[in-house]
C-alpha cells in the first residue's frame, strides 16, 4: 500500500474542502456586505426625507402659505451672523418677490442651547416663532413649545420697533415680555434670541429682500 500517494490525496481533499468553504464564506460575506449597504442607502435617504419634513413642517408654521409660491425649503441663501455663525435662510417668495424670509435663531437655556426657527416677514415683523430642539426642564423651561402653552406666540406681530428694543426682555429684567413661575432663563433667552434674530435680519435686510 502506498501510504505517500494515499496522505496525498488526503491533503489534496482536505484542501479542496477548505477552499470550498473559503468560497462560501467569501460569498456569505460579499452578500452580507451588499445588503447592509443597500440598507444603508434606504436608511439615510429615509432619514434625509424625514429631515426636509420636519423643515418644511417647521417653516410652515412661520412662513404662512398665503405669502408665497415657492418653496422656501429648496430657495435658500447662506449668511453668517453677528457670531460668525452660519445661517441658512429660507425665502418666501410670491410672483418672483421675497415677501418673507425664515431662519434658525439661537438662545441660552437653563440646560444649554435652545434653537428655534423665526420667520419675518419684508418689513421686519415677526410671522412666527417656534422651539426646534432644547434640553428644559420638563414642566418648566419647557412651555416655549407651542404644544405646551401659547407663550411663544407672544412674538408674531412685533419687530424692533415694537416694542423699543431697550424693552425686548422679560419682565424680571425690566422689559415687556412674560417669564414662567419659577422659570426666568429658559424665556430670557428666547427673547434674547428672537431680538438678535430681528436685529440679524434689520443688518442683511437689503440682501435678502432683493435675493433671487
Amino acid at each position: 500500500m502506498n501510504t505517500a500517494h494515499t496522505d496525498t490525496n488526503a491533503v489534496a481533499a482536505n484542501q479542496a474542502k477548505m477552499f470550498k468553504h473559503g468560497a462560501i464564506l467569501g460569498l456569505f460575506c460579499l452578500g452580507f456586505g451588499l445588503l447592509l449597504a443597500v440598507t444603508n442607502d434606504i436608511a439615510e435617504e429615509d432619514i434625509a426625507a424625514r429631515a426636509v419634513e420636519d423643515k418644511q413642517n417647521s417653516l410652515s408654521q412661520v412662513l404662512p402659505d398665503g405669502i408665497h409660491d415657492n418653496n422656501p425649503v429648496t430657495d435658500t441663501v447662506t449668511l453668517k451672523n453677528a457670531e460668525g455663525r452660519e445661517l441658512t435662510v429660507f425665502l418666501a417668495k410670491k410672483g418672483g418677490k421675497v415677501t418673507g424670509v425664515a431662519y434658525e435663531i439661537f438662545g441660552s437655556g437653563y440646560a444649554g442651547e435652545i434653537k428655534l426657527m423665526m420667520g419675518v416677514d419684508a418689513d421686519g415683523k415677526v410671522l412666527g416663532v417656534r422651539a426646534l430642539a432644547h434640553k428644559e426642564t420638563p414642566g418648566l423651561g419647557d412651555k416655549i413649545e407651542v404644544k405646551k402653552t401659547d407663550w411663544i406666540e407672544r412674538f408674531t406681530g412685533l419687530s424692533l420697533g415694537k416694542p423699543a428694543v431697550e424693552r425686548w426682555k422679560v419682565k424680571k429684567d425690566g422689559g415687556d415680555f412674560d417669564q414662567f413661575a419659577g422659570a426666568t432663563i429658559t424665556p430670557r433667552g428666547v427673547v434674547g434670541a428672537v431680538r438678535h434674530g430681528l436685529e440679524f435680519f434689520a443688518e442683511n435686510k437689503s440682501k435678502l429682500i432683493k435675493a433671487d
